[in-house]
């Protein structure tokens, strides 16, 4: 046989073996779990592989998962005969990391969340927990020579690659265990960790068991090795789902909800659905993997089968279990295939269903949800138009009346609390709850009772294009020219009987000074403290759109503003008294940077506005 070759760990395992050797797991025997976790795919790849290459099981279908101690050489031995790895993929999986983002993960849990490693899927390297060194020996089931090779690594920055004679294939891993580790070669402990979290893989677990005094040895099943969601649901617990769930996604966390239904017609299938109780930590990375695993008749298929869920839902876990898909079934056959579809529709209601029943009964769970998956839900209404109405009453938000930045106002309480004059739904989008809260677009509404809601995520002014509508109410931005707003606001002055300041001379300098500044200039009753905004037109962008463009680098029109003045605002009357033409040009000027500030929050020119106040202090002839 060949010689040791040493290779060096890339950077991003170093700073992860660090971690694991310095205790990230805060339960140590999850390390088990990992490993046997790992086994069952790769008994689960060689089947479907084998499927349409039958030579793969080389005489080998017996498949199963074995655990031996040996007390003398202080080591823990997990053993599969599942694919196998070669030496290229051995150094591949087992000495680099190579999933996008990897640098931002190892930062994020060495910042925050330690928890994180679980659904990084990295679950081979918890092994240095316990282990002082390792050991893997491992032959693919794609070659018929009795030749294998092994990985051998202490956990401090290198490892070495070696070919070796293996009569089986599969993977056997043996785990060196530190002293201080030894509990983990007591068999009852290994028979308790795997009850625990292994109690449903579908592939016995065997513990070689040595009767001393018999002086036999045997391999006893320790796991009940039957598909958990092929079980009737009355005979599973709350704990066996929640220990299969972190079985199949390496969460830390107990599920929030799910559901385990099967169903029987035309289109067979069973599905296990989980909603998790915090996000992954790359959600938002386009390269992140998601989606379902997919089984055939019990026949393990692919994992990430995002086909099966809409992007909206993407943070759903689970699987399902279809009799009716070929086991052949490939990516490119899933994206056109009238089962498929029929399935993804039937499970994304299955799911709104899961979230509206919450919604309903569990107010606490539900305000765990929205604020873990609330900005991902958030797509929902621009990508699923048949189920719009659904995804509407499963929004939540902020609002005037609310008073506060978390967001557990629904739309549905929004429209009862609705004043009997009011039309329409009223929303400000903004950069922060804060900017939002502060708007002098707020001031009359707040005045009336009127409630309007506060959209301050990324998301909401695109979102927004797309929910025009909700129970007949339509949407309107307060930021924008509204007709229904105008009848309001023309109401409540006829009701105080305020007397408008007609004054088309003063409307008029303003129209010369500013010329194609704005688009137009008229008085407005809107504003109590403020004296003076800008708004859009109907058909105008908004400012909060022409944000989102220019942050993702594209060309934005000018937004033409309508300037609406304040005519009971002291400030205001004071300027209309002015009769030098100059200072009158300064005054306008700065009302209107003064408006543009407050809409943009920043300034084309902010030292031209700067020197414009400062020469308007000097002057103090208003």
């Amino acid at each position: 046989m060949e010689k040791k070759e040493k290779y060096i760990f890339k950077s991003e395992v170093k700073q992860l073996l660090h971690l694991m050797i310095h205790s990230l797991y805060s339960n140590k025997e999850i390390f088990l779990r990992e490993l046997i976790s790992n086994a069952s795919d790769a008994i689960d790849k060689l089947r479907f592989k084998a499927i349409s290459s039958p030579e793969l099981y080389q005489n080998n279908t017996n498949f199963g998962i074995n655990i031996s101690i040996d007390k003398k050489d202080n080591t823990l031995t997990i053993s599969d005969n599942g694919i196998g790895m070669n030496r290229q993929e051995i150094i591949e999986n087992l000495g680099t990391i190579a999933k996008s983002g990897t640098k931002e993960f190892i930062d994020l849990i060495e910042k925050k969340d330690h928890q994180l490693i679980g659904q990084f899927g990295v679950g081979f390297y918890s092994s240095f927990i316990v282990s002082s060194k390792v050991i893997v020996r491992s032959r693919s089931a794609t070659t018929h020579k009795e030749i294998g090779v092994q990985w051998e690594s202490s956990g401090n920055g290198e490892y070495t690659v070696k070919e070796i004679i293996k009569k089986e294939t599969g993977t056997e891993i043996v785990l060196f265990l530190k002293s201080e580790e030894k509990e983990f070669l007591d068999t009852w402990k290994i028979r308790n960790i795997v009850n625990k979290y292994s109690d449903h893989i579908s592939v016995p677990v065997k513990i070689f068991n040595y009767d001393e005094k018999k002086k036999i040895g045997t391999w006893d099943q320790i796991n009940k090795a039957q598909a958990l969601w092929t079980l009737k649901k009355n005979n599973i617990t709350e704990k066996e789902y929640k220990e299969f769930y972190k079985h199949i996604t390496h969460d830390f966390n107990d599920p929030l909800i799910w559901s385990h239904n099967h169903v029987e017609g035309n289109n067979e299938y069973t599905s296990l659905l989980y909603i998790p109780e915090k996000a992954n930590w790359d959600i938002w990375n386009r390269e992140n993997k998601h989606g379902l695993k997919l089984y055939v008749k019990r026949v393990y298929i692919m994992d990430n089968t995002e086909h099966f869920l809409p992007n909206y839902l993407r943070f759903v876990r689970g699987l399902i279990d279809s009799n009716n898909l070929p086991l052949n079934v490939s990516r490119e056959i899933l994206q056109d295939n009238r089962i498929a579809h029929n399935l993804r529709q039937a499970l994304t209601k299955r799911i709104l269903q899961m979230l509206e029943s919450l919604a309903k009964n569990d107010d606490k769970k539900y305000k765990i949800f929205w604020n873990q998956f609330g900005l991902v839900l958030k797509e929902g209404p621009a990508e699923d138009t048949v189920n719009k109405i659904t995804i509407s009453n499963l929004l939540r938000f902020s609002s005037i009346k609310t008073n506060s930045p978390e967001q557990t106002l629904s739309l549905n309480d929004y429209v009862k609390n609705m004043i009997p004059e009011q039309e329409k739904i009223y929303y400000i989008t903004s950069d922060s709850y804060l900017s939002a809260n502060s708007s002098p677009h707020l001031e009359f509404f707040r005045k009336k009772g009127i409630d309007v809601l506060l959209l301050s995520d990324r998301i909401d002014e695109w979102m927004m294009n797309y929910l025009t509508e909700f129970q007949e109410k339509k949407f309107q931005s307060i930021s924008k020219i509204d007709k229904s707003l105008n009848k309001l606001i023309k109401e409540d002055k006829n009701k105080e009987n305020c007397s408008e300041i007609s004054s088309e001379i003063f409307i008029k300098k303003v129209k010369e000074i500013l010329k194609d500044q704005v688009k137009d200039v008229h008085f407005t009753h809107r504003l109590i403290d403020t004296p003076a905004v800008v708004l859009t037109d109907v058909n105008e962008m908004t400012t909060q759109m022409a944000k989102l463009f220019s942050a993702a680098g594209q060309k934005v029109p000018q937004i033409k503003y309508i300037f609406e003045i304040n005519p009971n605002h002291i400030l205001v009357k004071k300027i209309m008294s002015i009769k030098n033409d100059i200072l009158l040009y300064d005054w306008i000027q700065l009302l209107l940077e003064q408006a543009l500030l407050i809409e943009k929050g920043n300034l084309d020119n902010p030292n031209q506005f700067i020197n414009r106040i400062n020469k308007l202090l000097i002057n103090q002839e208003v």
